[in-house]
């Protein structure tokens, strides 16, 4: 049952992103006005993600501090590094090499727990890297981004760390803690928050692009291939660390998705404050193909974990 839930939300997920660009595009009078409001729905999302979480998410931290450790330096390793590279390689506008390298530089995606369960990955181990990851942002995210995307843009490190307490931080900490205090009404709620969170990043997506709309049709080609890129060396490389590592294969496939999924929603929160609508536009594009990647590489990694017919009239035979 909970894993058809989870193929049910790794399905509908990206439709709803993907009607809701459609809608910022075609409506963007109605919704670039609403470009304030992107810092209070990403702190929707991180309290829906503090509700989650649980004191063995942060105990597995503890048993295990190798792999989400390596878990930690592959994710603000690899996607930073990929995302300045891209830039580079692909002589993107400032604004854009700015957006894809702070997509990089982001923190863990929220639905990479999710595929890591449906790849029939690590999930503990997942949970755990993604969590210690947005804990760091403040301090990690805005040194990154400073450190890369300071040859492209003023980089203001200093208003971003502000920025990422007060939409990331802060909420994550208070869902935490209701989470603690009131578990009888946090567990009424939890099958309804990732409906919840892929609604509020569906209308962040909207108005990302609703602000981007005059110049998405010049941008959109050279974008999507720069987010491909982007996802493709994070999720393969994410995999690689893991085995370069010495982790067990479930283990790997955790990583996979650590490292290749970002929270974009935060990239354009950043994005959107302190750039512009056009640096925006990669995280946008981002929170759309990850989930749609991430599904086919859980799948296929699903489909790994199973015998094949071989194992099977091996067993059978040695059975009877």
């Amino acid at each position: 049952m909970e894993e058809r839930r989870a193929k049910i939300a790794v399905t509908v997920f990206p439709l709803l992103v993907i009607a809701a660009g459609i809608v910022g595009f075609l409506w963007p009078s109605g919704l670039s006005p609403l470009a304030p409001a992107v810092p209070y729905l990403l702190g929707v999302i991180m309290f829906c993600m503090g509700l989650t979480l649980t004191p063995p998410d942060f105990a597995s931290v503890v048993r295990r501090p190798w792999a989400v450790g390596l878990g930690l330096l592959a994710h603000y390793i690899i996607m930073p590094g990929a995302g300045w590279l891209i830039a580079v390689v692909l002589h993107l506008d400032p604004a854009l090499a700015a957006g894809v390298i702070l997509v990089g530089c982001a923190p863990s995606g929220t639905a990479s727990n999710v595929m890591a369960y449906l790849a029939k990955g690590d999930v503990a181990l997942s949970v755990a890297v993604a969590t210690v990851s947005t804990l760091v942002a403040p301090l990690v995210t805005p040194l990154l981004v400073l450190l890369l995307a300071g040859s492209f843009l003023n980089i203001d490190a200093g208003g971003m760390v502000l920025d990422i307490v007060k939409t990331v931080l802060v909420p994550v900490i208070a869902g935490l803690l209701i989470r603690l205090f009131a578990k009888k009404l946090v567990s009424k709620v939890l099958p309804a928050l990732p409906w919840i969170s892929a609604l509020v990043i569906a209308f962040i997506v909207a108005i990302v692009v609703a602000g981007s709309a005059s110049k998405l049709a010049s941008a959109a080609a050279i974008v999507f291939l720069a987010v491909v890129l982007h996802n493709a060396f994070g999720l393969g490389l994410g995999y690689l660390a893991g085995k370069l590592g010495g982790l067990d294969v479930k283990a790997r496939r955790a990583l996979a998705f650590e490292v290749g999924m970002q929270n974009s929603g935060l990239a354009s929160s950043l994005a959107t404050a302190h750039f512009s609508p056009l640096a925006a536009l990669p995280a946008a594009i981002f929170s759309v193909w990850h989930n749609v990647s991430g599904a086919i590489v859980a799948a296929v990694m699903a489909r790994r974990s199973e015998p094949s017919r071989s194992e099977l009239e091996i067993g059978q035979n040695s059975a009877g």
